[in-house]
């Protein structure tokens, strides 16, 4: 418990500071901590910014339940409203009944009783409504849905300083976002009705979202085809250096094991890097499946190394090519294991391959590399492999094969290792792994670089996965 003197210090703090608000009246109406993050601090102060004018209009991109709206919508409309008293505010969300739930919990805030003694803004009397209430010094707060209707609404005041915004909090239905069509709905509505509710050029917009599309309304904004400049604030789960965005709701591991449950989704809601489902880079939508194992002119495995439990995967993928040209993928070894399991992992696949399967695995640069090819013909003996060092990034490598599957001159064994192919595919380059990529890129440009006049060979007895 605070004593009155810690309370009117806090209150102080409050007035002044989004952030310490925020956890401050947390801490009040429930009785404890904040869990705090560095993502809400840099929340804070880029809302802060809009406050004092640094800012104008910005996107916000965060995974999902990670207090995105607990702080840009509820502390932030009613903080500047204790500040402001006059501000007029424009919120949206996909769902009018979310969008008056927030409203609501804006003005249960306002009402509170601690609030209240940092503030004291009185609303008016006639202020029951969930979705349209207002403060006695003229301020306004009404909330719809996206696509809803606005009529006689503004955002914004005809004076100097902060006079209410314009606050879009996921506007795409996470089950709707395939839609073109419904997509569409949501990006005009914004850029017809949306826009016409500034009371002045100065009104901010903020928008804050998980990414659910390519083509979502964050991605027409940054696309450059609104009239308007945004800034981007891009909060993603996983950051560039492999650390968890909060680690309190979502560690690494857990993060990971989402993400290779579903990539497609981890990629845009949580990554905030969408993919086209038909992919970008890579087309698989015109890959066939095939049940049963063609003739094959040659076969050759190739490896992506990973080197520690919880790092990169470790990919062994078998690719052939047939007597009419084509290729065939026949089987992805795949998993995330320590140097000796990964050691194990390549010498049984070469057993089950069989003898006539050529081996290609990537090599470190100098004397290490020299060390490490010693050490796979220890473990391969018997076994056609070799042994080079990568050239070029991984989309160079990558796009002779590329061209090779969107041009429909791939097909690929049906098995369960079917799918992971598949949403890497279509999240490449921009996927947190891409094994299963550098494997193929390195089978193909082996498999095209052998001569013609090679034996036929057919792979070893074995189990596809």
């Amino acid at each position: 418990m605070l004593s009155e003197k810690e309370k009117e210090v806090a209150r102080s703090l409050a007035y002044e500071d989004l952030y310490f608000f925020s956890r401050y009246m947390f801490y009040v109406r429930y009785g404890y901590e904040w869990v705090q993050s560095d993502h809400h601090q840099i929340i804070c102060d880029k809302l802060t910014d809009i406050f004092y004018g640094r800012s104008q209009n910005v996107i916000i991109n965060i995974p999902p339940r990670y207090s995105k709206t607990e702080l840009a919508v509820v502390n932030f409309i009613a903080w500047s409203m204790g500040r402001m008293p006059d501000c007029e505010f424009i919120h949206s969300s996909y769902s009018s009944t979310l969008a008056s739930k927030n409203s609501s919990q804006i003005r249960d805030l306002i009402c509170h009783e601690e609030y209240q003694k940092i503030f004291n803004l009185p609303l008016k009397d006639d202020s029951q409504a969930k979705d349209h209430w207002k403060t006695q010094a003229g301020g306004t707060m009404y909330a719809t849905g996206a696509g809803g209707t606005i009529t006689g609404f503004g955002a914004g005041k005809l004076r100097d300083g902060f006079g209410g915004a314009i606050i879009i909090d996921d506007p795409h239905k996470a089950t709707e976002a395939r839609s073109e069509t419904k997509r569409n709905n949501v990006i005009n509505w914004f850029t017809e009705t949306i826009k016409s509710r500034k009371n002045t050029q100065q009104t901010p917009i903020i928008v804050i979202m998980q990414r659910l599309h390519e083509n979502d309304l964050s991605g027409f904004l940054l696309s450059g085809r609104d009239d308007d400049e945004w800034e981007h604030l891009c909060l993603p789960a996983i950051s560039d250096d492999g650390k968890a965005l909060w680690d309190f709701k979502h560690d690494i591991v857990k993060l990971r094991q989402m993400e290779q449950a579903s990539p497609y989704m981890f990629a845009g809601q949580y990554q905030q890097r969408p993919a086209p489902l038909e992919g970008g880079f890579f087309k698989p939508s015109n890959i066939e499946i095939i049940d049963a194992l063609p003739t094959v002119r040659r076969w050759v495995r190739g490896w992506d190394l990973g080197a520690t439990v919880g790092g990169d995967p470790t990919c062994g993928a078998l690719l052939g090519i047939m007597a009419d040209g084509r290729l065939v993928i026949g089987d992805m070894a795949h998993g995330d294991v320590s140097v000796d399991e990964r050691d194990a992992m390549i010498k049984n696949t070469a057993s089950l391959d069989g003898r006539g399967v050529l081996i290609s695995l990537p090599q470190d640069p100098g004397q290490a590399g020299k060390t490490q090819a010693v050490h796979f013909g220890k473990i391969l003996q018997g076994y056609k492999f070799k042994t080079s060092i990568e050239s070029g990034d991984k989309v160079v490598r990558a796009e002779p094969f590329a061209s090779q599957v969107n041009t429909g001159n791939v097909v690929m064994v049906r098995g369960a290792w079917n799918m992971g192919l598949v949403d890497e595919m279509r999240l490449f380059p921009n996927a947190s792994h891409d094994d299963r990529i550098d494997a193929l890129s390195r089978a193909y440009g082996e498999l095209i670089s052998q001569p013609a006049t090679v034996k036929y060979a057919t792979a070893g007895k074995r189990t596809f996965r």
